[in-house]
C-alpha cells in the first residue's frame, strides 16, 4: 500500500470526490501507480487528507465503475493491468472545461452551478452493496454489449416508477435507456427529420436541447412565454409539428405548466398531426402544490415523447436518462435499424440500478432528497429576501434546483456576474438559454443551490449582497 499526497481545491469549483478520482485516474494512466498497487484504505486517507470518508468513497466508486481498480474482498483495491503500453499515444488525452474553469478561477469560494447536486447525501453504502452484488449475480453477462435499448430489467423498474409518480402509461419495451438526455434527443431527431424540417421550443429554453436539433438540421422556431408556459396561439402560427417542451418546471423561468394548458397542448399536437417532447428533467422536486399529471399520462393519442434523466437524483457521472417513445416511433426506430446502435451506459451502471429500484431504495432516496433540496431553497431565498428584499425579484421558486434573480440596481448580466466574481462567488448567465438573443432580459442571473452546503448557501447569499448593493443596504 503506498501514501497519496496530493493539494485538494477546497475553493474550486469541481467537488472534492472528482479532484481526487482524476488525480488517481492520471497517476494510473501515466504508470505511477502500476497494476497491483494497494490503494490506501477510506479511513486512512481520508485522515491523511483531512477530508470525509464519503469523499474518498465516492472517489473510488468512480475508479471501480469505470475499471481502473478491482477491488479483494476482506484486502482492498488494487490497481488493474491496463497494458498502457499496447495504447497509442495521444497529445489530446487531457480534458478541457470545468478543470481549466477552476484553475483560472482560484479565488471562487461559492458556486451556485445549477446541475450539481448533493454528493454527500447519496447512499454510497448502500449503491457500492449492490454493485458487488451485481458483479457476483451477473460477472460475465456485464462483460457483453447488452440490449440497444437497454437492460430488459431497469425497463421494467422504471416503466413502474414513472407509471406510479407520474402516471405514464408505457410498457418496458417503449423505453430505451441512453447516457443522457442530449444522446436520446438525438436519436429522437434523427427519427422526426425525415417527416420534418423545424421544431418549435419555448423561448427561452434549454440550450443543450437547441444544440442537439440545430446540429440534425432543424430548423428552430422560438415560441414565447407567458405566465403560465407556452404560448399555445403562436405556438399554432408557428406551422411547426414538433414542440420540445420542459413543463413541470419551465426551463429556466420554472414555472409549472396548469392542466387546463397541458390540454391545449395536446389538442393542438392532434390538431396539427404533431409530436410533443416532454422533458420531465426534475419532476421530483416539486415544493408548493400538488404534483401535475404528466402530458404523456394525459394524451390518449400518443403524441408524446416521454424523457427523465437520474443525474438530479443520484449522481450526474452515473450518466443514466430514459426516453419513453409512442408506439409508432418505436416501430420507426426499429425499421430504420436503430438497434444496431450499441447501448451508451454500461450494464453494470444499469444492473446496480435495477437493484437499486427494485429494493425500494430509489424512492426512500428520492424522499429524502426531495427534504433536503426544499430546506436549502428555502434557505436560499430565504436570505435573498433578508439581505436584499425589493432590490432583488426571485423566479422560479416552485420547483427544481436553481432559481433565476432579477436583480434592481441597474448592471446587466455581464456586470452582475463580474461584480459577483470579485466577491469570491461563482452565478451564471441566463443569456445563452435564449435563441434570440437579442430579446433576452439583461439583468438577471442563473443561481443553482443543490450542491452547496447550508452554511456556504447563506455565506455566498452575504457574498452576493455586497458584491451588488454594498453593505449600506438593508
Amino acid at each position: 500500500m503506498i501514501d497519496l499526497t496530493l493539494l485538494l481545491k477546497r475553493e474550486s469549483e469541481e467537488p472534492l470526490y472528482t479532484q481526487l478520482y482524476q488525480y488517481i485516474k492520471k497517476e494510473i494512466m501515466n504508470g505511477k501507480l502500476p497494476a497491483q498497487t494497494r490503494l490506501p484504505s477510506i479511513r486512512s486517507l481520508s485522515a491523511h487528507l483531512h477530508i470525509s470518508r464519503n469523499t474518498v468513497d465516492l472517489a473510488y466508486q468512480q475508479l471501480l465503475a469505470e475499471g481502473y481498480v478491482l477491488s479483494k474482498p476482506r484486502s482492498g483495491l488494487y490497481v488493474m493491468d491496463l497494458q498502457l503500453d499496447t495504447l497509442p499515444s495521444s497529445p489530446h488525452v487531457r480534458k478541457q472545461g470545468s478543470e481549466d474553469h477552476a484553475l483560472a478561477h482560484p479565488s471562487i469560494q461559492y458556486n451556485f452551478r445549477y446541475g450539481d447536486v448533493d454528493a454527500e447525501h447519496f447512499p454510497l453504502a448502500t449503491w457500492r452493496k449492490l454493485s458487488n452484488l451485481s458483479l457476483q449475480q451477473n460477472h460475465q453477462a456485464l462483460f457483453s454489449y447488452g440490449d440497444p435499448l437497454g437492460e430488459p430489467g431497469l425497463r421494467m423498474e422504471i416503466a413502474k416508477y414513472l407509471h406510479g409518480s407520474r402516471g405514464v402509461n408505457c410498457s418496458p419495451d417503449q423505453i430505451m435507456i441512453g447516457a443522457g438526455i442530449q444522446y436520446l434527443l438525438a436519436v429522437l431527431s434523427g427519427l422526426l427529420k425525415p417527416d420534418n424540417r423545424s421544431i418549435a421550443m419555448e423561448e427561452p429554453g434549454y440550450d443543450g436541447a437547441r444544440t442537439i436539433f440545430q446540429h440534425h438540421g432543424l430548423q428552430l422556431r422560438p415560441i414565447p412565454l407567458e405566465t403560465d408556459g407556452l404560448h399555445i396561439q403562436q405556438l399554432y402560427e408557428s406551422q411547426s409539428r414538433i414542440a420540445y417542451i420542459t413543463p413541470s418546471h419551465q426551463f429556466p423561468y420554472g414555472m409549472v405548466m396548469p392542466l387546463h394548458k397541458r390540454m391545449q397542448l395536446l389538442k393542438w399536437a392532434a390538431d396539427q398531426n404533431g409530436i410533443i417532447i416532454e422533458d420531465d428533467y426534475d419532476s421530483e422536486f416539486r415544493y408548493v402544490g400538488k404534483p401535475i399529471p404528466s402530458l404523456q399520462s394525459l394524451d390518449s393519442h400518443q403524441r408524446t415523447v416521454y424523457l427523465g434523466t437520474f443525474s438530479k437524483c443520484l449522481l450526474p457521472s452515473i450518466r443514466i436518462a430514459y426516453m419513453v417513445l409512442p408506439k409508432h416511433l418505436l416501430e420507426l426506430h426499429n425499421k430504420h435499424n436503430y438497434r444496431l446502435y450499441d447501448q451508451t451506459v454500461s450494464r453494470f451502471h444499469q444492473n446496480t440500478l435495477e437493484l437499486f429500484m427494485r429494493n425500494g431504495h430509489w424512492e426512500a432516496h428520492i424522499r429524502k432528497m426531495r427534504k433536503v433540496y426544499r430546506h436549502k431553497q428555502s434557505t436560499l431565498i430565504s436570505t435573498i429576501q433578508q439581505l436584499m428584499g425589493s432590490n432583488v425579484t426571485v423566479i422560479g421558486q416552485d420547483a427544481g434546483l436553481h432559481i433565476l434573480l432579477r436583480v434592481h440596481n441597474g448592471m446587466h448580466e455581464q456586470q452582475l456576474i463580474a461584480t459577483a466574481e470579485k466577491e469570491g462567488t461563482q452565478v451564471y448567465p441566463v443569456l445563452p438559454f435564449w435563441a434570440q438573443q437579442a430579446q433576452a432580459e439583461q439583468s438577471m442571473v442563473q443561481i443553482g443551490f443543490g450542491g452547496l452546503s447550508m452554511e456556504d448557501i447563506q455565506k455566498g447569499v452575504h457574498s452576493l449582497h455586497r458584491a451588488w448593493f454594498g453593505e449600506s443596504e438593508r
